[in-house]
């Protein structure tokens, strides 16, 4: 485990921040050089985001029958070729055309696989190891924003492109190849594993109930999706809305990174023992008091501040429940395919949320768009709370039906 996590965590820095968070530092470079809008240079991304959903599906089934040994490795070749055509287009077709090419690789070498990953290596601690990935992916907007940056005053964004393509064939192809090589010994196979956890989280859930399930946390995924969608790329704009000058307002902004790496450790550290969609109920419930606190505290930079970290430490939080909540419920069998099928909404959503929020910021104001938000991760919330009860009904029931054979039995003459 500790090998895994170690070689993807590198990884996953790394990808992440050559890839998915290239545009933060990016973005202007590319539009004063092409003379292109911003807009539309963020339209790449939006389109990275579509191509991730539409193959998601396809991506889980492939790990799930190949390894995500040989899929993630896959993923950083495509990465690296994606960003070494990027550094060299020079037309707007060309320049989607590559960032969908680039979705595709990220889908095969990014978090959902990472997760994957990790359970095929080791499927006993399959939980715990997702808790420490996510630790290092906290840093991967930081480092490669301040490399990004620097790099571009000195070589400009093409050039830096191509560095960002070789550190991915240096770094993350052999990590990939040689640090998930390893498998878990004696795990005794998916039944095994998924019995041990039992006791914790119930048996794997089966048939009709495994697919509402399923249906069921892709959509909770899904409306925390529009919320943090839109999070991702127009934070700043929403504290400046409520009150902040713009340089307070990237100040605190960036605690959001400090408040999610926070939520993880504490997950870590404390929530260990809980079953994993109790984890989940807990960080989704956060977010509705959050919006709250930002609807009610204009003007107030406390209040500001406080809507910030909360909203941090849950996002942090709900990265390891994307992951662990599918693989307590479903168990490690089909895990990648799983992943697949609940990632496609999800991202879909979350390329097109930036703009629909927008269209609702310029049609009615600020107001009505922070409600929004609150009425999204409001809906998200009880849709995990009948989620919850729903589970724990059917989790019941499934004990009781194993219970009442066993006393029979045991009543019966020796």
């Amino acid at each position: 485990m500790v090998g895994a996590v170690l070689a993807l965590g590198i990884t996953q820095i790394t990808a992440w921040g050559t890839s998915y968070y290239c545009l933060g530092v990016l973005a202007g470079p590319i539009s004063r050089d092409t003379g292109w809008s911003r807009g539309f240079v963020f339209l790449g991304f939006t389109v990275a985001l579509l191509a991730m959903g539409i193959v998601s599906s396809a991506v889980g089934r492939a790990i799930d029958r190949h390894g995500a040994r040989a899929v993630m490795t896959l993923g950083t070749v495509l990465v690296s070729a994606g960003l070494f055509a990027l550094s060299h287009v020079h037309s707007e077709a060309a320049y989607l055309a590559v960032w969908v090419f680039l979705g595709v690789g990220m889908r095969l070498c990014l978090y959902d696989a990472a997760f994957a990953a990790l359970v095929q290596v080791t499927p006993s601690r399959g939980r715990t190891a997702i808790s420490y990935l996510t630790l290092f992916g906290a840093f991967a907007s930081s480092v490669f924003w301040v490399i990004g940056h620097a790099l571009n005053e000195q070589i400009g964004w093409r050039q830096t492109l191509v560095v960002f393509a070789l550190i991915n064939l240096v770094v993350c192809l052999p990590l990939h190849w040689l640090g998930l090589a390893r498998r878990e010994i004696g795990d005794g196979g998916a039944a095994t594993t998924d019995a041990r956890t039992a006791s914790v989280d119930g048996p794997p859930l089966e048939a009709r109930v495994r697919r509402i399930a399923i249906v069921l946390f892709a959509l909770i995924m899904s409306l925390n999706g529009f919320v943090f969608g839109v999070i991702s790329v127009q934070l700043v704009p929403l504290l400046e809305a409520a009150g902040l000058a713009t340089a307070a307002a990237v100040w605190v902004a960036s605690l959001k990174g400090v408040a999610q790496f926070g939520g993880r450790v504490v997950e870590i550290l404390f929530a260990r023992n809980l079953r994993a969609i109790t984890v989940g109920r807990i960080a989704i419930g956060i977010l509705p008091p959050s919006l709250l606190l930002l609807l009610t505290g204009t003007g107030s930079f406390p209040l500001v501040v406080a809507f910030t970290l909360l909203l941090g430490a849950s996002q942090g939080v709900l990265t390891i429940v994307r992951g662990a909540v599918p693989l307590a419920l479903f168990g490690v069998k089909g895990y990648g395919a799983v992943l697949g099928v609940i990632a496609t909404p999800v991202l879909v959503v979350n390329a097109a949320s930036p703009t629909v929020f927008a269209w609702i910021v310029d049609r009615w104001g600020w107001g009505p768009a922070r409600l929004s938000l609150l009425i999204g991760c409001s809906a998200a919330w009880l849709a995990m709370e009948v989620m919850s009860r729903w589970y724990e009904r059917r989790r019941a029931t499934a004990t009781g039906a194993e219970t009442i054979p066993r006393r029979a039995g045991n009543s019966a003459p020796g």
